[in-house]
């Protein structure tokens, strides 16, 4: 299930340039740099007539997807979202975010070393991306964590990250009608590094131009996630708190 408890963003580095959700909003003729908290917001916690919670147990809460949960504007809104994340402990929560660098002053006086049912994503889409990101990450009080390098728009060393609990790696390409390249190659080397350090890795999409084997494919939007799929590279992690 998807959660956006507010909607609205800022670019801050190239990963952003072509944001998916720039291009929705443009469709209709939205503001995606303004920040708003969406109707949305409560539906952790609402309940049936029984007294039961409407989202049943279990479920994973792949969270504020259209926005960054750890943005300046949602500061106000963020300690209650906190405390429904809280409250349903029986569910399993993921936020991905270019923000880490926010990450200390935006948790709860609670947090400790973690929650357990909260994955938090980093998202390096380059090589000077991780390198100020990901030492961030790594020091950051978190039980879960994976890394996200979409779109991945070059060649990443993850020099010994990917080994310092991380659980898994998330490759793909960019999508949208300017979409940089994506290089067969660059992935390929993201799941060595997965292999090397016994990591789980993931290519969840080949993006719009896809380059494999010196030959350049420009991908329909419709393909390129079962294109990823077909080319079974994928690294299971038994142990992830989460289904994708």
């Amino acid at each position: 299930m998807i959660w956006n408890p507010w909607h609205g963003c800022h670019k801050i580095s190239e990963g952003c340039r072509n944001c998916y959700v720039y291009r929705m909003d443009a469709k209709y003729e939205k503001d995606s740099s303004s920040v708003k908290r969406n109707k949305c917001f409560y539906d952790l916690i609402k309940r049936k007539r029984d007294g039961s919670y409407k989202i049943e147990k279990g479920e994973t809460i792949y969270t504020c997807f259209t926005s960054d949960f750890l943005i300046e504007e949602a500061d106000e809104w963020r300690s209650e979202a906190w405390d429904m994340i809280r409250e349903r402990r029986d569910l399993h929560f993921i936020f991905i975010t270019k923000r880490i660098d926010r990450f200390i002053e935006c948790i709860p006086e609670d947090w400790n070393e973690g929650y357990d049912n909260v994955t938090v994503g980093c998202t390096c889409e380059n090589q000077e991306m991780a390198d100020y990101r990901l030492p961030i990450f790594k020091a950051s009080p978190i039980k879960h964590r994976i890394i996200i390098c979409e779109p991945l728009l070059g060649q990443i060393d993850l020099k010994g990250y990917s080994d310092n609990g991380i659980e898994m790696v998330i490759a793909g390409g960019e999508s949208g009608e300017n979409a940089r390249i994506c290089s067969y190659d660059w992935v390929l080397n993201l799941r060595k590094q997965c292999l090397d350090s016994n990591t789980g890795f993931y290519f969840k999409q080949t993006g719009a131009r896809f380059i494999k084997d010196g030959k350049l494919y420009n991908i329909k939007r419709s393909l390129q996630h079962s294109q990823a799929k077909k080319a079974n590279i994928d690294i299971e992690n038994k142990n992830l708190p989460f289904d994708f």
